[in-house]
């Protein structure tokens, strides 16, 4: 390391985000940037620690040691190919990654002041676009032809790995775009589409081909079916499959059919949708605009459900979890280091205003002339169940209304049940595990280009 004692005089210091009475007016990425200077020193408090959790805990298995040095000596397109090397797109990472390796990094141990990791991969990768490190690279073919179903990062990932392997790859996408959830889920102001962009560009040069608004049975892949698979996808070698969970767990209570009540991604697809320039009929626009609205899940879809309301102009927001609330950090007693900690999570949406509530069962959708008007719900607590396994959810006090005029539903999706596929199907990303972090779509479609790589080559095909 360049400074191995950085880490004792450097203050951790993050970008922050932009003022709140800013950002709630526009969709713009509310996270700011350091200064090339700044953003050197904070990569030098990586310190020289021996045994570097952060690679233990990336699922991509970084190594911000080396790529920190890098960046330390000011050798930006050094850095880039380092990190570059493990992880096939950072400047989405570098975005909307949790960090898994931050909480692993030792100095989260010693002074709960981790190394800006997620923040030195996103500067990296953008100082890598803005002074041209980024070379499409085109390998010569080996014949072999591969469709990836699913153009999320899981079959971003897995077509770019066997693309660069020599294969003729063609992404299929139900969509109009490439992007998965980066495009319809994730909002504009944690990450900006031209991101998404700039890459299906490189990845196009790099000799990509993809296909939008092709919907593809999965049965069809199975023995005996593939007569019934379109044209477009008959004649390869292989297949991998990432198509996500695209499924959403609902909520099968009383008035679920009342209008204003929305799963998550339906305001979430749609505002993106509408970013892009597609306009919808007021009878099928899904506005918080004046409403009281109520989020149902305490994850990161709910958060960006919070954040979408507000910049659509919201009267109010409220957030309830069935679970109870986590403990406040740094530390999980649960979860000790260098695990990940399972604490309280303030996200930028909910600094911009949120009351926030757990233990929180939901009984019944109200309305009037079939509009929502408020939901019922009910205070629960969880014992432990004398059979053990799952606690039991106990009532506590009496049912109570909340006033809403839109409800949102953000309980996480559904683990998809997949056929069962031949020996050339390869599955990546949410479709195999249920639903996860990016980071870990992305490793699964590199695992998966390699085991169609690995079948490829039994089969004397490579």
């Amino acid at each position: 390391m360049g400074n191995p004692k950085a880490f004792l005089t450097v203050p951790r210091k993050e970008a922050g985000y932009r003022p709140i009475h800013d950002r709630i007016h526009d969709f713009g990425e509310v996270e700011q940037t350091l200064n090339a200077s700044d953003r050197r020193l904070q990569a030098s408090r990586c310190m020289d620690c021996g045994v570097p959790f952060c690679n233990w805990a990336c699922p991509l298995g970084n190594r911000p040691p080396e790529w920190n040095d890098a960046l330390y000596k000011g050798d930006w397109e050094l850095a880039y190919k380092l990190l570059s090397s493990t992880n096939p797109f950072p400047e989405f990472t570098g975005r909307v990654c949790p960090a898994l390796c931050e909480k692993a990094c030792v100095l989260n141990l010693m002074e709960h002041e981790p190394t800006t990791n997620r923040e030195n991969e996103g500067a990296i990768a953008e100082h890598a676009f803005q002074e041209n490190f980024v070379h499409p690279l085109k390998p010569s073919r080996n014949g072999r032809k591969v469709a990836v179903i699913g153009a999320g990062p899981a079959g971003l990932a897995a077509a770019y790995s066997l693309n660069r392997s020599g294969c003729s790859v063609t992404v299929f996408e139900a969509r109009e775009n490439a992007g998965g959830l980066l495009r319809f889920g994730i909002p504009n102001f944690k990450l900006n589409k031209s991101i998404i962009d700039r890459r299906i560009e490189v990845l196009k040069e790099e000799g990509l081909e993809f296909r939008y608004g092709v919907r593809v049975a999965l049965e069809s892949l199975c023995e005996g079916s593939r007569d019934k698979l379109p044209e477009a996808l008959r004649g390869f070698d292989t297949y991998v499959v990432a198509t996500g969970t695209p499924d959403a767990r609902d909520l099968k209570v009383p008035g679920r059919e009342l209008k204003g009540v929305y799963l998550a991604l339906e305001l979430l697809s749609q505002q993106n949708r509408r970013l892009e320039g597609m306009e919808f009929p007021d009878d099928e626009l899904v506005s918080a605009k004046g409403k009281d609205v109520l989020v149902i899940g305490g994850g990161d879809t709910g958060s960006d459900c919070i954040g979408t309301a507000h910049r659509q102009g919201c009267k109010s927001v409220t957030q309830i979890e069935i679970m109870p609330k986590p403990p406040i950090g740094p530390d999980d007693p649960q979860n000790p280091w260098p695990a990940w900690p399972r604490t309280l999570k303030v996200t930028s949406s909910h600094e911009e205003g949120c009351l926030r509530r757990w233990n929180i069962n939901t009984l019944e959708f109200l309305g009037e002339n079939g509009v929502l008007k408020g939901v019922k719900v009910q205070e629960i607590d969880w014992k432990p169940s004398p059979e053990g396994g799952r606690p039991l959810m106990v009532p506590k006090g009496e049912p109570e209304v909340i006033k809403a005029d839109m409800a949102l539903l953000a309980m996480g999706f559904m683990k998809p049940q997949l056929p069962q596929f031949p020996s050339d199907v390869f599955i990546a990303g949410d479709a195999a595990s249920g639903a996860s972090l990016v980071v870990r779509a992305l490793a699964s479609g590199l695992s998966a280009a390699e085991k169609a790589l690995a079948s490829l080559r039994r089969a004397d095909l490579l």
